[in-house]
């Protein structure tokens, strides 16, 4: 730890002592849900009291995150995303994650409002409604009516959150360091993971992000029918206040009740809201990855409504190719080069077992490639999908993790709205356009094209990067850098080798040459005589260090002839 962290930590040592509190009350219970002894079992319980122990890890760990607040449970939402980290199971319970925050009163609200537009609460609405309709981790929403008429919504950043948040994120900084020096954590790059996690959270403390992402919806789906996005006014908002239009409508989850609508017009909702998520992945590479039943609002007419653009999914033109492409392996069960496409996809181990990975995808591929798109349970497949990635310490890029979260979770929602529709009957259409668009020429030449500025960038770039590398080696300035990986163990034992034959050597010299004090002048047993002490005690020690380095040597299996050839050939 160094000395300049120290005033950070006190800086923050009630929460640390708070967070500290919670995670040992559900550790606590971790270890007590392995006995057997119930009423030990049953002493730990939740707000409704229910035994913790009774609770699945997942769901612990999920009750955890949601104790320590909105930060870490921002926390556990981004690691929803990332279910090639933390496992579908996992995922899927963070995924219930909820920011149930209590509202700011209205007077500290309607100073922030009045700060931020710059005029009167008065002057700018016609009506303001002061109880929020709704309030999250980072802000509370409030519905109002502008003077014309028009009714908004209204978002206004809760009161000193920035500071709660940049506090939260100091402790999960240093939580994060000290999961780097544990190894099974380290794997997972928990310091990477708080940045991610950063770099999220100041988006969201900018509304100015969801004010572009919205206007970017409108002007890419403008030509789309049966699809709303809420208009913005941009002079109505701020950093921390977001001003739009109200959409009215039901949301999915209604149109699940019991006689809400008739089958036809539910698979008809259905098929609009798989077609507009499968029309901007793979066509304009935007989409609003957060499809829960709660953003998706149903009209009369059947148009649909998007709500909720804080969190959107990117797509560039590689990764896009190279989700076709595994689309395309799938397609002709190819695991093979499934295999090779995740592995260049993915961030690869170097311990990764490659005989046992490509296995896994052929099992994979057996026992989802050959299904019927009407029988194919996608979320199931791609929970299948992230387990191998978890148990083979694969990581994916986030705007991957990201899609695969929103497949899963539109799946769910569309399911409420028509059980027997699967998302895939809207994919299928698409399969042609993607097997097209792979071969086309003008893919190749834009590849191509996009190849040849890069070529040519090199060229440019060649001469002078050469005539600086001879002008190092005239100068003598040319420094070659050599690092190795698992010599240490080696190079330690050849030096204690060295150093325990000197010490064989030199103590069998003192021996013979009766170097005293001596031992059995008079004679001793098995006939020794004159035997010098020194060379006695250093041959003991000599003997039992290369005793020791054999043993070493032979856990490590070189001593076994087989192994030393599997390590001549690589």
């Amino acid at each position: 730890m160094r000395i300049t962290a120290l005033p950070r930590y006190y800086r923050n040592l009630r929460r640390w002592q708070e967070i500290i509190a919670i995670l040992r009350h559900y550790g606590l219970a971790d270890w007590l849900s392995r006995l057997s002894v119930d009423f030990i079992r049953d002493w730990l319980k939740d707000s409704q009291g229910v035994p913790l122990s009774s609770y699945s890890r997942e769901a612990r760990v999920r009750m955890a995150l949601t104790d320590l607040g909105p930060t870490f449970i921002k926390l556990g939402q981004v690691l929803s995303l990332r279910p090639d980290l933390v496992g579908s199971e996992q995922a899927a319970e963070l995924q219930l994650l909820q920011s149930r925050v209590p509202a700011d009163p209205f007077g500290p609200i309607k100073e922030i409002l009045e700060s931020e537009l710059r005029a009167p609460l008065e002057s700018v609405f016609s009506h303001f409604e002061e109880t929020p309709i709704a309030s999250a981790s980072i802000g509370q929403v409030h519905a109002a009516h502008l003077l014309d008429g028009t009714k908004v919504v209204v978002k206004v950043q809760h009161i000193n959150i920035q500071e709660k948040v940049n506090e939260d994120l100091e402790v999960l900084r240093g939580l994060a360091v000290l999961a780097e020096r544990i190894p099974e954590l380290a794997v997972w790059q928990p310091r990477g993971i708080v940045e991610q996690l950063s770099r999220s959270l100041k988006r969201e403390l900018s509304f100015s992000r969801e004010l572009s992402n919205l206007i970017m919806f409108q002007t890419s789906l403008k030509d789309l029918p049966n699809v709303l996005v809420p208009r913005v006014f941009p002079k109505l908002s701020t950093a921390r206040v977001l001003t739009m239009e109200l959409i009215e409508g039901q949301s999915i989850h209604c149109l699940s009740e019991p006689g809400a609508l008739p089958n036809a017009d539910r698979e008809l909702i259905a098929r609009r809201v798989a077609e507009l998520y499968v029309q901007t992945i793979f066509v304009h590479g935007l989409y609003q990855a957060d499809p829960h039943p709660g953003n998706i609002l149903v009209q009369s007419d059947g148009t649909i409504g998007l709500l909720d653009f804080g969190l959107v999914g990117r797509i560039d033109d590689s990764l896009r190719g190279t989700i076709e492409e595994m689309l395309w392996a799938v397609m002709q069960q190819d695991s093979a080069l499934l295999t090779s496409l995740i592995k260049r996809a993915g961030k690869i181990p170097a311990s990764i077992d490659e005989a046992q990975l490509s296995s896994d995808v052929a099992d994979l591929i057996a026992t989802y490639g050959s299904q019927p798109l009407e029988c194919l349970e996608l979320s199931g497949a791609l929970n299948d999908v992230t387990d191998i990635l978890h148990r083979h310490r694969i990581t994916l890029p986030s705007q991957m993790g990201i899609l695969i979260k929103t497949l899963v979770t539109l799946e769910g929602t569309i399911r409420l709205a028509s059980p027997s529709f699967s998302i895939l009957e809207a994919v299928q259409p698409m399969m042609g356009q993607l097997r097209r668009s792979r071969f086309s020429p003008r893919r190749h030449i834009r590849r191509l094209h996009r190849m040849y500025i890069e070529f040519e960038g090199l060229v440019e770039r060649l001469p002078s990067q050469i005539s600086s590398l001879m002008e190092l080696v005239q100068e003598g300035k040319l420094d070659v850098q050599l690092s190795h990986r698992g010599l240490s163990p080696s190079i330690n034992r050849l030096v204690l080798g060295l150093l325990t034959s000197s010490l064989l050597l030199g103590s069998s010299i003192l021996m013979a040459s009766k170097v005293p004090p001596l031992l059995f002048m008079n004679g001793g047993p098995l006939g020794l005589q004159d035997l010098s002490l020194m060379g006695l005690v250093g041959f003991v020690i000599s003997s039992l260090v290369a005793f020791r380095i054999l043993l070493a040597i032979n856990k490590s299996g070189h001593l076994d002839p087989t192994a030393d050839e599997n390590d001549s050939s690589l």
